[in-house]
């Protein structure tokens, strides 16, 4: 997660409080930026509360716990209305995200109901809303980075930028763009980091075409389904961009080339350097 300073005065005066933990299979963490070059008691508070609600959530909704939720229910041994309530609630959530999306994506895999594209962007987005957003009374800004993607925060009176760097598919560690957010999500999709995982719910195959698809918007939730249905969508079909809503974002082909959108009108790029302005 990279940042773009207000000015130099500025940045010398802010200092940067990070706080990771391993949650879902993956690293989170919680970025704080303030002048004290600490935390306050009450922003550790909100982080672990933040960093509980997650955990929660994971044992709830996680594929790889027998003792979840999830699994209980796709292995006959609890109902779904016995369920925790919030599978009810994401259950209807992804049923209309597959309508909204024109079937590009689904929760259901092999005849089970399996949110795993969901609720990662669905959870990290509403427990940083819930305690990291009230922070912004005490800091100039607060963000979380779940994997890659990430819901973030400024505070009204300040002119920070999260300047967040897109990873170029084509070589590792390198970076093909960049994306300034004020306030708002990001959210990252695609073959690069762990191959051809993402699958075509209507075909029952693995998604092809598009290697990266990033997707920047309000709401982590929508980032993030957005991003996958780009991915499913794959690179040629451009019909879901004016629909889906998203202030922009960057779909990258298998063979490179490159497409951006900006408030729903996508422009193919032939510079995969190009930076996003």
């Amino acid at each position: 997660m990279g940042e773009r300073p207000m000015n130099t005065a500025a940045r010398a005066t802010l200092a940067r409080s990070v706080r990771v933990e391993e949650i879902m299979g993956m690293p989170i963490s919680i970025h704080v930026l303030n002048e004290r070059g600490s935390l306050s008691q009450t922003a550790e508070r909100a982080v672990e509360a933040c960093f509980a609600e997650l955990r929660d959530i994971e044992r709830v909704f996680s594929t790889y716990r027998d003792d979840s939720d999830i699994r209980r229910i796709a292995k006959g041994e609890l109902d779904s209305a016995d369920a925790d309530a919030r599978v009810a609630e994401v259950e209807a959530a992804c049923r209309a995200a597959a309508i909204e999306t024109g079937g590009l994506f689904s929760a259901m895999w092999q005849g089970s109901f399996d949110p795993t594209g969901y609720v990662k962007g669905w959870s990290v987005e509403n427990a940083a809303c819930r305690h990291l957003a009230p922070l912004l009374e005490s800091e100039v800004a607060v963000g979380i980075n779940a994997g890659g993607d990430m819901q973030l925060f400024t505070a009204p009176d300040s002119d920070w930028r999260w300047n967040v760097g897109i990873a170029d598919p084509r070589r590792p560690g390198q970076v093909i763009a960049t994306l300034e957010v004020r306030n708002g999500a990001v959210a990252t999709s695609g073959s690069a980091e762990r191959g051809s995982h993402i699958i075509d719910p209507r075909t029952g195959r693995p998604a092809r075409g598009v290697v990266s698809a990033s997707v920047v918007d309000d709401s982590l939730t929508r980032a993030d389904l957005w991003a996958t249905a780009a991915v499913v969508a794959g690179f040629e079909d451009r019909s879901w961009v004016g629909r889906s809503g998203t202030r922009t974002g960057i779909v990258i082909a298998d063979d490179g080339r490159l497409t951006r959108w900006l408030d729903g009108t996508s422009v193919d790029v032939v510079a995969v350097d190009s930076a996003l302005g």
